[in-house]
């Protein structure tokens, strides 16, 4: 198969959702048709014992949460399709957001009961602002759900996006029947005792009296239904899709893997090949013959036997090639990668190439950090990978004096994965960590104990925001560092963080020195 082949069958999307709405298990199921596991990890009742494929940290498998993306690849109807799994819980989101600049489309899962949650909406104005193509899941229609043209309106006004329906639910909760597939046209009926994918029956014409046998008094209803959405929706047009303005919209559920084929096949007939990426310097294409990647991602302790670091790359340009001599645009170096790794979740396997579109593991001894640049020695700048002015600050401390070497090395790598962010008082030298969520404070602890053996204590830290500050004129910023001198900081590499008590106290700063630029992401 030829390079541009090659690409064109590649597939590479996230799924997204607020947290509990079966995005894992959405996940798991797409697994299971492309033969990638034979029998699904999570089963919603036994979540915690069992642990879901995807998620594969000692935590996620305790919480029932993913607190981390999780990468998975497999082969289906000869496309090559790579799912990202995100964290659903906002505290995890900066993980989320930067996952989706590694992807070409998204799915958004949605609970049918509760509709568009808060979380959603958030990563939907990610998406909007890249252009993503979006599809849309609306899951748990096994349970009772809102009405679906209520349902539809509000995913048009809460997501800001137009919806064409192709498939449609025949009732839901315990009078749930099937879903009519209106884009191949066919009608798939629903047993809660049936979990293998049975074909769905050819259906052509719903105005057909055979309809009645399969769906009862329902069929009147469903008629009117699909007559009523090929009313007011418009066609399904692909490239409205393409370009992000037209959401298709699929219903099902994922727990039974009821409708998740129909979405898959729909899927890779109409998602979108990788697409160029842009950089500081130039947009990079797709089939450029020349390799170019970026790092998008760290994990620290994929295998908890091998204390491992991985960093995530997304392959933008060229074929890239195991052994190959590739160059580190950040440090100048070149590098030799020579067990790149596929991955299905926490399992791996050494690859000799990989195209547009994969993501592929580098072993990293801490030479990447997120956001490098890997190319065959073109100086490019990839862009769109910041890291957020966290909301929340603790003060670190070493709760166990025999292990601060444990300790030291634990935090670096954890904020090198861009679990949070290391801040240093200029003032007293103290360690200061930053999240956006509560949640992500358990995390550290709980990994630095059982990954690295290490113990730390917070302590509370009252603080408005971190803000990263720049200016042209020495004498000035030197002045505002010597005013300030109790509240400035340096992040990890070392830049000028000021560090706010207050929204007011900010404002002043800002107000009385005009020349100074504050950044509230890193990327400037």
């Amino acid at each position: 198969m030829g390079f541009i082949e090659e690409i064109k069958r590649r597939r590479t999307f996230g799924i997204v959702s607020h947290p509990d709405a079966g995005k894992t298990t959405l996940t798991e199921k797409l697994l299971l048709f492309g033969g990638a596991i034979r029998v699904a990890g999570a089963v919603k009742s036994n979540k915690i014992k069992k642990g879901a494929t995807s998620d594969f940290m000692e935590i996620e498998r305790q919480r029932g949460i993913s607190v981390a993306t999780s990468v998975m690849g497999f082969e289906y109807r000869n496309y090559k399709i790579n799912i990202l799994d995100t964290p659903g819980h906002q505290d995890f989101q900066e993980d989320t957001f930067r996952t989706l600049t590694a992807v070409d489309s998204v799915i958004i899962v949605i609970d049918a009961a509760k509709g568009v949650e808060p979380q959603t909406e958030k990563l939907m104005n990610v998406c909007r602002m890249r252009k993503t193509p979006v599809i849309v899941f609306v899951n748990k229609l096994d349970r009772p759900a809102q009405d679906s043209f209520e349902l539809l309106d509000e995913i048009e006004k809460q997501l800001k996006i137009s919806t064409r329906p192709l498939s449609w639910p025949i009732n839901s909760g315990p009078d749930f029947k099937g879903v009519y597939n209106i884009y191949n046209r066919s009608l798939r009926l629903f047993d809660a005792n049936v979990q293998e994918v049975e074909e769905g029956i050819a259906f052509d014409d719903v105005n057909n009296p055979d309809l009645e046998k399969y769906i009862g008094e329902d069929a009147d209803t469903l008629r009117e239904e699909l007559e009523l959405v090929e009313g007011v929706y418009p066609e399904f047009d692909v490239n409205e899709y393409l370009k992000g303005d037209l959401a298709p919209v699929f219903f099902g559920s994922a727990l039974y893997n009821f409708g998740v084929q129909e979405l898959l096949d729909s899927f890779v007939e109409i998602a979108p090949f990788p697409r160029p990426s842009y950089t500081e310097e130039r947009e990079i294409k797709p089939d450029e013959t020349t390799f170019s990647g970026f790092v998008f991602k760290i994990h620290a302790n994929i295998d908890p036997n091998h204390r491992s670091r991985i960093a995530f790359v997304k392959i933008c340009s060229g074929k890239f090639e195991r052994n190959k001599v590739y160059k580190h645009i950040r440090s100048g170096k070149t590098v030799r990668i020579s067990s790149p790794t596929a991955f299905m979740a926490s399992q791996k396997e050494v690859i000799d190439e990989a195209y547009p579109g994969d993501i592929i593991g580098v072993p990293d001894n801490g030479n990447f950090i997120i956001g490098d640049t890997l190319t065959e020695g073109e100086e490019v700048h990839f862009k769109g990978l910041p890291s957020f002015s966290p909301e929340l600050f603790r003060f670190i401390e070493n709760a166990d004096p025999m292990k601060s070497k444990q300790l030291a090395k634990g935090v670096d790598q954890l904020m090198e994965e861009g679990v949070a962010q290391l801040f240093t008082s200029n003032f007293n030298g103290r360690k200061i960590i930053g999240t956006v969520g509560q949640l992500q404070f358990e995390v550290i602890q709980y990994r630095l104990e059982h990954e690295y053996g290490a113990k730390c204590r917070f302590e509370n830290l009252s603080m408005h925001k971190a803000c990263w500050i720049e200016c042209d004129d020495k004498k000035v910023l030197d002045e505002f560092k010597k005013r300030k001198h109790q509240k400035m900081a340096t992040d990890k590499r070392g830049r000028d963080v000021f560090m706010a008590d207050s929204g007011f106290i900010l404002q002043m700063a800002q107000d009385e020195f005009k020349d100074i630029k504050f950044h509230f992401t890193s990327e400037f």
